[in-house]
């Protein structure tokens, strides 16, 4: 189980230079251990005085950059570190979900392989270039209109129990939004195929009677289930069970309807020119060989997690030296 001082500690080693983590972590840790020691000294209480200390060391992103000796010009200090985590989030999870779409809606258009890697990189360059022009905008705007951080909306100034939590049961925000916005992207492609991107819907019409529904379903559950497990902040047994329940309800239907030619609507197979390839059977062994092997990985992935943490194994936090 982290303190609050491993969890302060953790947060700040996580922005700092690699080689600087060690001496760092060695100097912040003995700084804070004789603050805490004055104040208890004094009369103050552990707990109360481990808060008090970290209140004045402050935020620990604000101190990690004073570590790194890093000025911070472009839109300023007060917001930078709120703009960096809404750019790491946008960069990370939103963009490479946006170019996947875009380049998986290309090759189910009939585009060339050239066509297809064209649209990705456009999709690329375009949307990531807008995606950080506008954010590096808006912050910039906000700073000379006088908003400091904590006057950001949602925000408030920092306090300790801002800290991110670090034992292995927890997922991390990038996590979390990864694990919400996949099902929430494959619902609004599910939903969307079958009135935009090509002038025949691409999957089965006729499965709206119950199979997409049904997946819709799965799909919602599956973001539910990424905000229990990060409310949860556990790995148990239960999760492992449910993990693989949900991608056994979602990949079983998706491989059957692709087995027997009901995923892909005949009409728009149709329009597919391919030469002499046939096209249905090619898609198909992509989406059986997609679906099976995502869900093997998620589930292993689990149950591995689930071992690790039943089993009280060393976890490395991110972006540190250090272990749980």
């Amino acid at each position: 189980m982290t303190t609050l001082i491993d969890r302060y500690v953790f947060t700040v080693l996580r922005r700092v230079p690699e080689q600087q983590r060690s001496d760092i972590e060695r100097e912040l840790r003995t700084s804070i251990d004789d603050a805490v020691d004055a104040r208890v000294d004094g009369g103050a209480a552990h707990d109360t005085a481990v808060e008090q200390t970290l209140l004045e060391l402050g935020d620990p992103d604000r101190l990690a950059d004073g570590y790194a000796d890093r000025p911070r010009y472009l839109i300023g200090p007060a917001v930078f570190p709120a703009w960096q985590r809404l750019l790491t989030m946008l960069l990370s999870i939103v963009l490479p979900a946006v170019v996947t779409l875009s380049v998986v809606i290309r090759a189910l258009g009939g585009a060339s392989f050239g066509e297809v890697v064209g649209t990705g990189i456009g999709t690329l360059l375009t949307v990531g270039a807008h995606m950080v022009f506008w954010s590096t905008l808006t912050f910039a705007l906000l700073e000379r209109g006088g908003v400091t951080r904590a006057g950001l909306p949602g925000r408030r100034p920092w306090t300790p129990a801002d800290l991110p939590r670090y034992e292995p049961g927890f997922l991390t925000p990038a996590q979390l939004w990864s694990a919400v916005i996949w099902p929430v992207l494959l619902i609004a492609a599910l939903v969307l195929q079958q009135f935009t991107f090509t002038e025949e819907p691409v999957l089965d019409p006729a499965n709206w009677s119950f199979w997409w529904p049904y997946l819709i379903v799965i799909l919602i559950l599956e973001a539910l289930y990424a905000v229990w497990l990060s409310r949860r902040g556990a790995w148990s047994h239960t999760v492992t069970l449910v993990n693989a329940v949900l991608a056994v309800l979602f990949t079983g239907p998706l491989v059957w309807l692709a087995a027997t030619g009901r995923f892909f609507n005949p009409a728009w197979i149709a329009t597919l020119d391919w030469g002499d390839t046939d096209p249905l059977r090619w898609l198909t062994g992509m989406v059986i060989v997609i679906a099976v092997a995502g869900a093997l990985y998620d589930v292993v992935e689990v149950v591995v997690r689930g071992e690790r943490a039943r089993r009280k194994l060393p976890t490395a936090v991110p972006g540190t030296e250090s272990y749980l």
